[in-house]
């Protein structure tokens, strides 16, 4: 896919729907591609195994449906795993457990092509985003590598005390807000402090949209848009493969369970 769905969509000011999957095996994602109602497909590498081969695979499936495909990286590897993933192909990627502005403009700096005027540390890898050869000029790799869409997660305290700076760092392209890790940040159980964390989450939304930056909100079902709609939100993550199939497992063989003595 010669073009950036996901940043043609942010830049034409448009909304997106993405759903998140744990395995990169290709069927899954056509199995996805198939249904026609997402633009782009998120793998979850900060909690799954993979390997560098699936990556390709994973783009090329998702580029045979016109989805856009997104990478969730781990911190401490995230610019070894941000880079061969754009070189594999995908098209955006979510950096997690960024503790203030400076770790925000490293990753940018990470994933940013190494030119004058760019200063960032992405070269000219021999791989999948050029076509496997150096027939591609090297600075229409650099407007490519420039494209690819940089998310963060916003899920430490220390972040959301930066997020007026954050926001303001050339590069940042959509924020998205963690509970799990923010309430840990803080010392918390999640579960007890609910109202805390969607306190925090709509401060994020809400510096965010005043400064132009896109978010992105994850939801379990369709229902719980509307609640993020109405604070200006236009770009959700529907769904979990893993959630969804342990909630099917769950419910229907305990269902089975009941029947079956």
């Amino acid at each position: 896919m010669k073009e950036n769905k996901i940043r043609n969509l942010l830049n034409e000011g448009r909304s997106t729907i993405a759903t998140r999957l744990i395995s990169t095996q290709s069927c899954f994602v056509e199995a996805l591609g198939v249904s026609g109602n997402y633009d782009y497909v998120e793998f979850l590498g900060e909690y799954a195994p993979f390997d560098l081969y699936e990556l390709q695979n994973f783009c090329i499936a998702a580029e045979l449906h016109d989805m856009g495909t997104m990478i969730k990286a781990d911190f401490q590897n995230r610019g070894f795993v941000a880079q061969k993933a754009i070189a594999s192909g995908f098209q955006a990627v979510l950096f997690t457990d960024c503790h203030n502005a400076s770790d925000v403009k490293e990753a940018i700096r990470l994933t940013m092509p190494d030119t004058p005027e760019d200063k960032g540390a992405f070269g000219f890898p021999n791989n999948r985003f050029i076509g496997f050869q150096s027939s591609m000029p090297q600075m229409d790799h650099a407007d490519r590598v420039r494209n690819v869409v940089r998310a963060f997660m916003i899920e430490k305290a220390s972040a959301l005390d930066e997020i007026d700076e954050i926001c303001q760092i050339p590069g940042v392209d959509m924020l998205q807000f963690g509970p799990s890790d923010y309430s840990m940040s803080r010392g918390w159980n999640k579960k007890d402090h609910v109202q805390d964390a969607l306190k925090a989450e709509r401060l994020m939304i809400m510096t965010a949209l005043k400064y132009g930056v896109a978010v992105r909100c994850e939801i379990p079902s369709v229902e719980d848009a509307a609640y993020y709609m109405e604070m200006g939100v236009r770009n959700f993550c529907l769904g979990d493969q893993m959630n969804q199939l342990a909630t099917i497992w769950a419910h229907d063989g305990k269902e089975l369970r009941s029947l079956v003595k």
